[in-house]
């Protein structure tokens, strides 16, 4: 890892403990082990760093998404590729996601950042478009709200990079497939289900 490789990776390590307003070019340095004069012969500010690292992270995430809409698929299969797809990126940029989920809002202030609008809208169309595609077309319930739900599995699947750590036994795929059920299905037995049960129980 060259020297730029190496405060990217060490300033993207803190803005994502402790946002980036709270992160000084100073502890940046520090942490390199370089002065603060030195790291600005890297980049032109603190700005550049989250620049370079928010939006290969956006790229990646919106290349993921194309083949998944542009597949001929049931809206069951493509909420799973979206899922699929989401997690894969997540895994590949553990801190950008918390960076863009933590101080998305913060950034947008800045004309610098602009892209990051349409981006997060690029984003929100893909999933209400395959939510609604549902919806429509009798796979998921007639009452839901698209947008309410596509933030509630925006937040799980994005804040997931917090916590989960893909396992031999419990590879990325399997947590992929859990979540498209959570959110399909729910956590209740299907009441056919329990009935079954019931009639078997009671002999």
């Amino acid at each position: 890892m060259d020297r730029h490789e190496q405060i990217l990776a060490v300033a993207a390590g803190l803005f994502a403990r402790k946002g980036v307003a709270a992160t000084t070019v100073r502890e940046i340095a520090d942490e390199v082990g370089i002065l603060s004069g030195s790291l600005y012969h890297h980049f032109d500010s603190k700005e550049a760093m989250v620049d370079e690292i928010l939006a290969p992270y956006l790229r990646d995430l919106r290349t993921a998404y194309q083949p998944v809409l542009g597949r001929a698929a049931d809206p069951r299969t493509k909420l799973r590729d979206l899922v699929v797809a989401s997690l894969q990126v997540v895994e590949a940029h553990p801190h950008a996601t918390e960076i863009y989920q933590s101080d998305v809002n913060y950034l947008s202030q800045f004309e610098r950042f602009g892209y990051l609008t349409a981006a997060a809208a690029e984003v929100r169309q893909a999933w209400l478009e395959v939510i609604s595609d549902g919806v429509a077309r009798g796979a998921f319930r007639a009452d839901l709200e698209p947008r309410i739900a596509y933030r509630l599995m925006r937040d799980a699947i994005w804040l997931s990079v917090r916590w989960f750590k893909p396992t031999r036994d419990y590879p990325l795929a399997r947590f992929a497939e859990d979540c498209t059920s959570l959110f399909l299905d729910g956590v209740a037995v299907p009441a056919q289900v329990r009935s079954l049960a019931e009639v078997g129980e009671n002999g």
